[in-house]
């Protein structure tokens, strides 16, 4: 237990300025996309009049009051509790008000029964920033904290998937035919849409051969399963690639491309503040220390 929390919670040369650069980026990233998300259910949630499906705190309280002008005021707050920490690090506590905010947007959005995955890596980041900002008054240890805390989601949320899998249908998941029947689905989904509809080179190649579809479903059920590689620094960078794979590979397959998911993946899963801090010490000197502190920390 204790080499991982080393391996997610002691990042190397945690004063460098490659890790400060780093631990912002992910930050930066978690702050866009939070204000992304919920501006983009901000102009959907007015559209809806009844709830479906009770999600999270739905189910505790009436969020159809939002069903309409409160969604906007809820993401104008969202924004200013996103910002504010971002930029005056004294006021990080707001992060957590904009978690709990943002948690009720999405639960407005998705109550009609729809609940895709595109958010919820954005949402554990926010929760690790909030939790971070509350118990860890140094922004030195509490922004690592938040890193550390994302990653054990990230690498349980894969393996967690791929345990789904096998418990739904078993170890025949990875039948090539259900990938022909996954690709059949999608051609008519775009086919309504666009009215036009033409296999690209992996699926032509994955319809040619049951084996070779198999091969393709074996490669994502197994590098889901070894998702949480993604908690140890050793394997990190290995797995995200891993990941990363499939996540493309799903794209050309079935046409549904988890961009938030791969942006993240590329910002956390590789040691960016090594190859930072490497460049820094050979080919740049960094002057500006009043900037730095604050853009950094």
């Amino acid at each position: 237990m204790d080499r991982l929390f080393d391996n997610l919670f002691n990042l190397e040369v945690p004063e460098s300025t490659g890790t400060k650069i780093q631990l912002r980026a992910f930050e930066l990233f978690t702050v866009v996309y939070t204000l992304i998300y919920t501006w983009e259910w901000a102009f959907y949630v007015p559209r809806l009049s009844d709830i479906v499906l009770p999600l999270g705190l739905a189910n505790y309280i009436d969020v159809k009051i939002f069903f309409g002008e409160l969604a906007t005021i809820n993401a104008i707050v969202i924004t200013l509790a996103c910002l504010i920490p971002f930029f005056f690090k004294r006021q990080r506590w707001l992060y957590f008000l904009a978690f709990i905010l943002f948690h009720i947007q999405y639960v407005s959005r998705f109550s009609q029964g729809e609940i895709p995955h595109s958010a919820n890596f954005v949402g554990f980041s926010l929760m690790g920033l909030g939790i971070a900002a509350l118990f860890i008054r140094d922004i030195k240890k509490s922004l690592p904290f938040a890193f550390g805390f994302t990653l054990f989601f990230i690498g349980l949320g894969y393996t967690s998937a791929a345990i789904s899998k096998l418990v739904a249908t078993g170890i025949t998941w990875v039948d090539g035919q259900h990938l022909w029947l996954w690709i059949g689905e999608k051609s008519i989904d775009i086919l309504s849409k666009t009215g036009e509809f033409q296999l690209n080179w992996l699926q032509e190649l994955a319809i040619s051969s049951r084996m070779i579809a198999t091969l393709i479903l074996t490669f994502g059920l197994v590098t889901e399963f070894m998702g949480f590689c993604i908690w140890y620094r050793r394997w990190r960078p290995y797995i995200t690639l891993a990941l990363i794979g499939m996540h493309i590979g799903i794209d050309l397959t079935m046409n549904i491309f988890f961009k938030t998911f791969t942006i993240q993946l590329i910002i956390m899963g590789f040691p960016w503040n090594r190859y930072i801090n490497a460049l820094i010490h050979r080919r740049i000197s960094f002057s500006g220390k009043p900037l730095r502190r604050y853009l950094l920390y």
